[in-house]
């Protein structure tokens, strides 16, 4: 027993910290097979990434929610023995104002990090830490209102995201960044979505042209960790950098660029490899900055005026990288229905990514004897950060049916 990984040891104590709070429900009603009715049912859904945890209430078959709110992880898991359920679950079904003594909950969490047996292992939360979320502890749980959860889901965080596009209206809610895509969509082919904000989530969609009223299926992916290639020499250097600070023999992944923390780590091998062109103010508030150093230089490079220079140079470099691995994403997949680029981070950098000129594109199309099929993908842009609670939604309903 000594002998045990500092992984599964993390998860043992994640474990023994949710059974703390969460006792067995004294009721047999999570197994039974009385559906629930939908006047008297919440649908109870989460998009939990590794920065923020955006959670909603939601009536069956209603697209608007009944009470949402918003959540900055940092300020409530703070170390291994603090857990979702009493930290934020509790609290905001408590916030909510509803008395559910006489209600039935259906839960469906999107959660970044893979997902087994509908369990979750955090791995983004704390440094070295593990962080757990597990649906069938959540079904037991007799704690507070958490006692109501008759069914709990939970799902990959992309796989939310997948869910969530067939909710996104084409029109007002993407940038086409091929013009023309819409009208090349196929109504069968694949779907693809990468997605940069505190890590890479990529993930795919398939349906079946024999039974295309059954709708696509969303099918989770770790393709953010695949290896970072460098692209020009200061890339090859901006590797090396980075597999050091990391402690890798032998590789980078593309998520240590392609991120938040990502771009913190481009910024930080910029600043250490041209230290001239360092703003000393700018510079001060990244170093300050702990897990927002990536927001710091975002916001840097987004300014109206005066943007910091070596800022937008390492925007430049970590958005050309997107593209790169959005282009592997279409060489790999050919995502006829459609790629699209979600999280965090392009909305809020859509300047570098639109636009044939920009670093995204050039980098996207850069495919050599494939270029003339990465432009022929349908390629969209999105502009609103609630997909993977869209998403959520949706697999909270096909529970709430399956329940029947």
């Amino acid at each position: 027993m000594n002998n045990r990984s500092p992984l599964i040891a993390t998860a043992a104590t994640a474990l023994a910290a949710v059974a703390i709070i969460c006792l067995p429900k004294l009721s047999s009603s999570s197994n039974s097979k009385t559906p629930p009715c939908p006047s008297s049912t919440y649908l109870m859904i989460a998009d939990i990434g590794g920065t923020n945890s955006r959670l909603g209430l939601y009536k069956p078959g209603f697209t608007t929610a009944t009470f949402e709110k918003e959540y900055l992880n940092s300020r409530f898991i703070t170390d291994p023995t603090k857990t979702f359920e009493k930290q934020i679950f509790i609290p905001f079904l408590k916030e909510s104002g509803i008395d559910f003594s006489n209600k039935t909950i259906v839960a469906c969490y999107a959660v970044a990090g893979p997902v087994k047996d509908n369990c979750c292992y955090m791995t983004n939360l704390i440094k070295n830490e593990i962080i757990l979320l597990d649906g069938k502890i959540i079904e037991a749980c007799n704690d507070g209102d958490l006692a109501r959860i008759k069914k709990c889901k939970i799902i990959n965080d992309f796989v939310g995201q997948g869910y969530g596009l067939l909710d996104l209206d084409l029109d007002t809610e993407v940038v086409e960044l091929i013009p023309g895509s819409k009208d090349r969509m196929s109504n069968t082919g694949p779907k693809a979505c990468l997605g940069a904000g505190t890590g890479l989530g990529e993930c795919y969609l398939t349906t079946t042209s024999l039974h295309p009223e059954e709708g696509y299926e969303c099918y989770a992916s770790e393709g953010g960790h695949v290896d970072f290639t460098p692209r020009s020499d200061l890339e090859v250097a901006l590797r090396k950098y980075v597999k050091e600070k990391y402690h890798q023999a032998n590789r980078v992944s593309v998520e240590r660029v392609v991120s938040g923390r990502g771009l913190a780590n481009v910024y930080e091998f910029l600043a250490n490899t041209f230290p001239e062109k360092k703003t000393k103010v700018i510079h001060d508030e990244f170093e300050n900055a702990n897990d927002m150093q990536g927001r710091v230089v975002g916001e840097n490079a987004n300014a109206k005026q005066n943007p910091c220079k070596l800022c937008v140079q390492a925007m430049e470099i970590m958005v050309s990288a997107y593209g790169a691995e959005a282009g592997n994403c279409a060489v790999k997949f050919i995502p006829t229905g459609g790629l699209y680029v979600s999280g965090g981070l392009t909305p809020k950098n859509i300047d570098f990514i639109k636009g044939e000129d920009s670093p995204f594109m050039k980098a996207y199309e850069d495919k050599g004897r494939l270029s003339d099929l990465v432009k022929s993908i349908p390629l969209f842009a999105v502009l609103v950060e609630d997909i993977g609670l869209r998403g959520a939604r949706v697999c909270a309903m096909r529970e709430f049916n399956s329940m029947g």
